[in-house]
């Protein structure tokens, strides 16, 4: 009880909640490498999950790669890319990126396999060539599973971004990292408010996954 007291205070000092050191612009700067690196993985994941969903070649490379991404620890990819890169942003960025792919890359190509055949047959008789199949078909009815992997890889990364600060890149992890500076309290503190930001995020892409699906697959999905 003692402890929780002592948080509840930290979170009304003023002081943590201004400066450069302040709860504002630490979650500023969590976001801000978060939202980085998810977009870099859509632009790399989305389109690659797409093309081998599409051609149905390299699925077993998806899988791979997907498992491999999934079974590298975040802190082991840290420590490598802090050896080859420096401490910097350029050392945490990828870590999130890799961390990032392989849920949007799996569920595009899956949610582009499940399309029904006879729809994308139906397209191709109307003359709809391979890039229109995509683009009007198979990417309107996979957007839904497409949206299910960005919103795990966004929670993923918004909770691993806490490891950021051990490569010199401070986010609301630096509160949990450095007990010696913000104390029990503090570190108990950033841990809740990690929490609520990746609870929120969760919200949030789930509100954004139901208004990108198209109404039909909405009912269809219940």
């Amino acid at each position: 009880m003692d402890l929780i007291g002592q948080v509840v205070a930290w979170f009304s000092d003023p002081g943590n909640w201004s400066g450069t050191s302040g709860i504002p612009n630490r979650t500023l700067e969590h976001l801000v490498l978060s939202a980085v690196a998810i977009i870099t993985a859509i632009l790399v994941a989305v389109p690659a999950g797409l093309a081998i969903g599409h051609t149905g070649k390299g699925a077993f490379m998806t899988v791979s790669v997907a498992n491999l991404g999934r079974s590298i620890p975040s802190y082991a990819l840290l420590i490598i890319f802090v050896i080859w890169f420096g401490i910097g942003f350029a050392a945490a960025y990828p870590v999130l990126v890799v961390l990032a792919i392989p849920p949007i890359l799996t569920n595009t190509y899956v949610g582009v396999r499940q399309v029904d055949p006879e729809v994308i047959d139906a397209s191709r008789g109307m003359g709809l060539r391979a890039a229109q199949v995509i683009t009007r078909v198979e990417l309107p009815l996979a957007v839904n599973n497409i949206f299910g992997g960005i919103r795990t890889s966004a929670v993923n990364v918004v909770a691993t971004a806490t490891i950021a600060p051990l490569a010199g890149v401070l986010t609301l992890g630096d509160f949990i990292l450095s007990a010696n500076v913000y104390g029990d309290d503090g570190r108990l503190a950033g841990a809740i408010l990690v929490a609520l930001l990746a609870l929120t995020v969760e919200g949030l892409f789930a509100l954004l996954q139901r208004a990108v699906t198209p109404r039909g697959l909405r009912a269809h999905t219940g």
